[in-house]
């Protein structure tokens, strides 16, 4: 599931459930719809399970939700429910969802406590982290969930829900690039030539990061880059290119004061990526421009992507001679982490959640995040290998 389809599985997913919310007759319904639509699983019913028994003070009570691959335990309230204020329980106390919750987890054996335990009312997700109990938890509302949906990635992710989501989003990036790569090489009069190699490397790079910039509003509006060329007939779209490479790489007070308002509201992108007026670029066909605007822009978030990322999306588009003989190789997302995770991520991360995220007072909290960013500025990490040949 790309990206942009999880975001409007989830926005659909939040529509439907918008002002619906009875925890006895549609809890099961909720979270089967929510771990199959939004968040992938195949077969949610082998996945989850509902109303485990346990044993309290010679009562018996009901695990609402227990997630056994991922230890997450979820308590379901109906929607009119306040899941921060105490309810009447069969013993007439008065108890949160997570007060509840906790219950239950001191009647069950070690290998059973969760890792995150969920209280929801249909309409907003609490999330508590069970590494720190009585800290604050973590709020997703219901309405938010088509932005926000990849903070529940936890619940089905076994392993680190952030380096999945980019090696995911890389491996798909890396995918539309070899589709435009390949769809243009033909084009050229001598695809076999090194130079023409060396064009289509950069003409690629290029393209990536305009289909960046107008997603991550480095253009300063949305759909900027696909907008431009959805005007331009498929016979122009070479001209079209040249025109705005050059709009990129020209300051705002050089320009030619009578440029088209379609170019003219580019920024100046400077360090020199569009420097390079020399580069070979063919006429292009209504294939490639298909490509570009529906595939790689319409229905493709690059946003989403970390600068990390951006070389393996360049190393995808260079053939194995040309990488050999320029020492080209990009390290994965997860082969990083597993060198600086426990060198120095890891403390610095136990830290934050710890030290800041847990204080309270708004005057602290300013206090120590400064505090924190004055340290981080001042590390200093020597990487002896980096761009060796």
């Amino acid at each position: 599931m790309t990206d942009k389809v999880q975001r409007l599985k989830a926005k659909e997913f939040s529509e439907f459930w918008n002002g619906k919310g009875y925890e006895k007759g549609q809890s099961q319904t909720f979270w089967f719809q929510l771990l199959s639509d939004v968040l992938g699983i195949e077969k949610p019913s082998e996945f989850i399970e509902f109303e485990d028994k346990v044993h309290i003070d010679k009562n018996t009570g009901f695990i609402d939700a227990y997630i056994p691959a991922t230890k997450v335990l979820i308590e379901q309230k109906s929607i009119n429910k306040d899941l921060r204020k105490g309810i009447r329980q069969s013993d007439g106390s008065l108890l949160t969802p997570f007060q509840q919750a906790k219950k239950y987890i001191a009647e069950l054996p070690v290998s059973k406590h969760p890792k995150w335990v969920i209280t929801c009312n249909f309409k907003s997700f609490l999330i508590y982290n069970m590494e720190d109990p009585n800290g604050e938890p973590e709020e997703i509302l219901l309405k938010d969930l088509a932005k926000d949906y990849y903070r529940l990635q936890f619940i089905v992710d076994t392993g680190n829900s952030n380096i999945k989501k980019e090696m995911q989003v890389s491996i798909q990036a890396g995918e539309l690039v070899g589709k435009i790569y390949d769809e243009i090489l033909p084009l050229y009069r001598e695809p076999e030539n090194k130079e023409t190699l060396k064009s289509l490397n950069m003409l690629c790079v290029r393209l990536v990061f305009c289909l960046y910039a107008e997603d991550a509003g480095l253009f300063g509006k949305h759909n900027m880059f696909h907008d431009y060329l959805s005007k331009i007939p498929a016979n122009y779209l070479r001209r079209a290119l040249i025109d705005l490479f050059k709009v990129l790489d020209t300051k705002l007070e050089d320009r030619d004061p009578y440029i088209e308002e379609e170019l003219s509201q580019f920024p100046y992108v400077n360090g020199g990526l569009f420097a390079n007026e020399e580069i070979e670029i063919p006429n292009l066909n209504e294939k490639v421009k298909e490509l570009l605007l529906s595939k790689a822009s319409e229905d493709f978030d690059w946003s989403d992507i970390s600068p990390t990322i951006f070389g393996a999306v360049f190393e995808s588009t260079l053939n194995p001679e040309t990488r050999r003989a320029g020492g080209m190789h990009y390290t994965s997302i997860e082969n990083i982490h597993k060198v600086i995770d426990p060198l120095f991520l890891n403390e610095l991360q136990d830290e934050l959640e710890k030290k800041i995220l847990n204080i309270t007072t708004l005057k602290n909290i300013k206090e120590n995040v400064a505090a924190f960013q004055d340290k981080i500025s001042k590390l200093k990490f020597l990487d002896p290998a980096c761009g060796s040949r």
